[in-house]
């Protein structure tokens, strides 16, 4: 019953936060209340156990929330940003040599595990593909690889990634 509440609660403050200024109940008008309330009571019972998984309430901690808010407008659009101007290049020179490697994400949770394959994949010329679960491995599709990687078996998340701190960031947002 906590993990639900913990969930709905959190759920709410995001709707609140989303519709602000629109009503006359301080920011808000009745009827968003009443919304919020009923959507924040739907998404607390469909998703209790990602956030509050095995009754492990460190996903609630607020510098955790806040080094999410941070992640996504940072360091991930700027990812972002950089991959498709790499997409754009490749597709216009037409320099593409796609293949699939194998990544020692290091990462401990699921959930960590989970958002990196989550970023990974939302990059454009990336795709997570599979996870080996006894390794916490990534399989992944990228759109060029040179021929020294290629020949590589397993290397870290640092090693491949190098130019990215996303795997940085979702340690210290996840574990």
């Amino acid at each position: 019953m906590i993990p639900f509440l913990i969930t709905a609660g959190v759920a709410f403050l995001f709707y609140l936060l989303l519709v602000v200024g629109s009503g006359n109940i301080l920011f808000w008008s009745w009827e968003e209340l009443v919304a919020g309330v009923i959507l924040a009571l739907g998404i607390g019972a469909i998703s209790r156990k990602i956030l509050c998984r095995n009754k492990n309430f460190r996903m609630i901690n607020p510098v955790r929330l806040l080094l999410l808010l941070i992640y996504i407008p940072g360091p991930f659009f700027v990812e972002l940003t950089k991959a498709n101007l790499d997409v754009a290049y490749r597709v216009i020179t037409g320099r593409i040599r796609p293949g699939i490697i194998r990544l020692k994400s290091g990462m401990k949770s699921d959930f960590a595990l989970i958002m990196l394959a989550h970023s990974i994949t939302l990059t454009p010329g990336t795709l997570s593909v599979d996870v080996d679960e006894k390794t916490n491995d990534l399989f992944i599709h990228v759109i060029n690889i040179d021929e020294e990687t290629q020949k590589k078996t397993a290397l870290e998340a640092e090693e491949i990634f190098s130019y990215m701190d996303l795997p940085k960031w979702i340690r210290r947002i996840a574990e």
